[in-house]
């Protein structure tokens, strides 16, 4: 089975399909609030879906991670609007430090083809 490796990079890259599967590198977004940067990560997991050939109706699982989970509500507020309600995820969220003081919310994606 083959491996396609999206916007490599040095460290990471962007996404990985194999077979078809889409494993998509933990996405992260500008902003100041949760809110922000949990819109700005999305549509990074939106345009990154769609260079693998998939969507989010597709997606298998969600894993996030948030600086402060006294966010929750705000980061769900955003994923609600966000999903395909149709067709949700198995997901899990936990507070974690992230690699920088300014992220406030990371969202590592694996989603079918």
């Amino acid at each position: 089975m083959s491996i396609k490796r999206i916007e490599p990079g040095k460290r990471m890259s962007g996404a990985v399909v194999h077979g078809n599967t889409v494993y998509l590198a933990g996405q992260v977004g500008e902003g100041a609030t949760v809110a922000e940067q949990s819109k700005a990560a999305l549509a990074e997991v939106d345009r990154l879906l769609a260079a693998a050939g998939s969507n989010k109706s597709k997606i298998l699982q969600t894993i996030i991670y948030l600086a402060d989970m006294s966010t929750f509500a705000e980061m769900n507020a955003v994923w609600e609007g966000w999903i395909d309600p149709e067709n949700p995820p198995a997901r899990a969220t936990s507070g974690a430090p992230l690699a920088t003081r300014d992220y406030k919310v990371e969202f590592i994606v694996t989603a079918a083809i």
